[in-house]
């Protein structure tokens, strides 16, 4: 009997001994989890609850006009390209006093990126520096603000290559000598002077031959425009030809132009989307429209407010998808150089 007992403590010696081997040598696959330490599901919903899905508002000078409507579809397919939430919001005029109280607004709502379009570089800065303060990151887009005010602006194209350009495209329909006028969008929208400071210095420099008579606003609107137009082709009997600053002012001008039945005797280029300028240029109430993408702006903008967001650094020449290859100087993004758009080629585009 004693010699039984003894059997059979050897028994379960040696069992509890294998058994204790089997789970050391397993290489993990048995474990024993205390009830105070998270089991590994848990562990993976705690990492993925971690990764917070970043919002980045999008604030255009205003909503509802074809420019910024390309503009917002291009940004909410980023945001759902790359997985995050955009909120495209704005005033309904191009007014830098509405434009801060969205942004304020948006502050208070703890988004996580702003990038706006500005109205007034000046004007919008306080509100912009607010947000900086509440650790949100601030971008602006298509016009800039004050660069104390922000970390990047992501820009069209050089403001300095695109002012001059539009100058030249006019001349060289104009034959490099006349009478013309600028229909701008708003008087304090930084981009817009910037690039008509531009276009007055190549007329200086190139074209002593041509004679600015007047820059009149339409505030971004067509119907505004159009009347500012007419205005100009009552005042002055000689003008020769119109740059339209805004993607509303040229198909304005444009109008203006047909309706006094002068297609072609004034000249009229400038700053449109192709689907606004389209019929304009058939029927060669104006010449030349010239933009980029605001669509692929829209996209590059969210695209870059991730890489900030990311907390990595934009490279010069770095390819951004469904954009293209970027140029970066200092803290401005450029996206590229822009299109003309004529009779000949326009019938190639839709935004």
């Amino acid at each position: 009997m004693l010699q039984s007992k003894k059997m059979l403590g050897t028994v379960l010696c040696s069992f509890l001994a294998m058994s204790i081997m089997a789970g050391c040598s397993n290489g993990g696959s048995t474990s024993f989890t205390s009830s105070n330490s998270p089991s590994t599901d848990n562990k993976t919903t705690a990492t993925t609850a971690a990764k917070k899905e970043f919002t980045v508002a999008v604030v255009p000078k205003l909503v509802g006009i074809p420019y910024f409507n390309s503009a917002q579809a291009g940004a909410e397919q980023a945001g759902k390209d790359l997985g995050i939430k955009v909120i495209y919001t704005g005033p309904t005029q191009a007014d830098a006093a509405q434009q801060s109280t969205f942004i304020q607004d948006l502050i208070t709502k703890k988004v996580d990126a702003i990038a706006v379009s500005a109205n007034d570089p000046t004007a919008i800065a306080p509100v912009l520096k607010k947000a900086q303060a509440a650790g949100i990151k601030v971008l602006t887009w298509d016009a800039d603000a004050q660069a104390d005010s922000r970390d990047l602006f992501v820009s069209q194209t050089s403001d300095e290559a695109l002012g001059r350009h539009i100058m030249d495209t006019l001349a060289q329909q104009m034959g490099e000598e006349g009478e013309f006028a600028i229909i701008t969008g708003s008087l304090t929208a930084g981009n817009l002077n910037t690039w008509m400071d531009y276009m007055k210095k190549q007329a200086a420099e190139k074209y002593p031959k041509m004679k600015l008579d007047s820059v009149v606003p339409c505030d971004d609107d067509q119907q505004k425009a159009l009347t500012q137009a007419q205005n100009l082709i009552s005042a002055y009997p000689n003008l020769k030809g119109i740059i339209g600053n805004s993607s509303a002012a040229v198909p304005g001008a444009a109008e203006a132009v047909k309706k006094a039945n002068k297609n072609g005797q004034i000249k009229v280029v400038g700053l449109s989307t192709p689907n606004l300028m389209k019929p304009y240029l058939k029927d060669n109430s104006a010449q030349t429209a010239t933009l980029w993408s605001p669509k692929k702006l829209g996209y590059l903008t969210v695209a870059a407010a991730k890489d900030l967001l990311d907390g990595k650094t934009l490279t010069d020449g770095q390819d951004i998808p469904n954009v293209g290859k970027v140029s970066i100087q200092g803290k401005v993004l450029i996206m590229g150089q822009p299109t003309d758009f004529t009779k000949d080629n326009v019938d190639q585009y839709d935004f």
